[in-house]
């Protein structure tokens, strides 16, 4: 089974009504488990103990986010390129922890004086969540990405993101406006529901697609993973899909659920 996190297991620090008998029904069954997240900022390591907090037990190999498929692409496709990054410390620092050269564009250093020497152009760039994103940072990503031999990637399309006072703008929201203002969109967005996230899981699972249950709470982006795959899907209706954006979509989950709870009789 492919959990979701936000909007599934948790919201914030707390629990979802619901998933603590989720959890203990796949556990039940004998299935193996992955947590596939498309926070960027955190690594797995973060979420084991971030889950653990909640009554979850889990293990930092069954974690996959977004952070941690970017860093183990960009790895594999760029190890020797030069690469800017707007977003978080959290993530920037995931980058360079696997060797990778990384600047981070941001308000501060995209306002530098007159005069300054400007670090050198990128290969690749990459457009993240960044709750300090700044129209200064906006100006200096134009700039960058002017040039067309720069390649474009974004850490995930979540436009918004669960927490305990409502919903907060994503990592797609920050993608998006930079992708508007320099009037090309990413060559690829590298989270769910893309191929390079589901491969990974796929991988890490063992397992053929056929044999494997995703369930999350986001249509776009959990239930979009299993697209043309063969692995089954199941909606929650505990994070950011109602029932009327479900009748809106014209992504169809094979099952939906009120909460984790109802997995049990899923399952049997």
């Amino acid at each position: 089974m492919i959990f979701d996190v936000d909007g599934t297991l948790v919201r914030g620090e707390e629990p979802l009504p619901g998933a603590a008998a989720g959890l203990a029904a796949a556990n039940n069954a004998g299935l193996r488990r992955l947590f596939v997240s498309n926070n960027p900022t955190k690594p797995p390591e973060d979420y084991e103990q971030r889950l653990g907090r909640a009554g979850f037990d889990v293990d930092t190999e069954e974690v996959i986010t977004a952070g941690s498929v970017s860093a183990r692409y960009l790895s594999e496709h760029h190890a020797d390129d030069r690469v800017a990054v707007v977003g978080e410390r959290g993530f920037v620092d995931l980058l360079r922890e696997v060797g990778l050269s990384v600047a981070a564009v941001d308000a501060d250093n995209a306002n530098r004086v007159a005069g300054a020497a400007d670090p050198p152009d990128p290969d690749v760039f990459v457009a993240s969540i960044d709750r300090e994103f700044h129209y200064r940072t906006l100006s200096r990503c134009l700039r960058l990405l002017d040039d067309p031999t720069v390649t474009f990637l974004g850490t995930d399309p979540d436009v918004v993101i669960p927490a305990p006072e409502g919903n907060l703008p994503g990592s797609g929201a920050v993608i998006d406006a930079i992708a508007n203002v320099v009037g090309r969109d990413p060559a690829a967005i590298l989270g769910k529901p893309s191929r390079i996230t589901r491969d990974a899981a796929l991988d890490r699972l063992g397992l053929a697609p056929d044999e494997v249950l995703v369930v999350g709470d986001r249509l776009d982006t959990d239930i979009a993973l299993a697209d043309g795959s063969g692995m089954r899907t199941a909606l929650v209706l505990t994070g950011v899909t109602d029932d009327a954006d479900l009748d809106a979509s014209p992504i169809r989950p094979d099952h939906v659920l009120d909460s984790l709870a109802s997995l049990e009789t899923l399952l049997s």
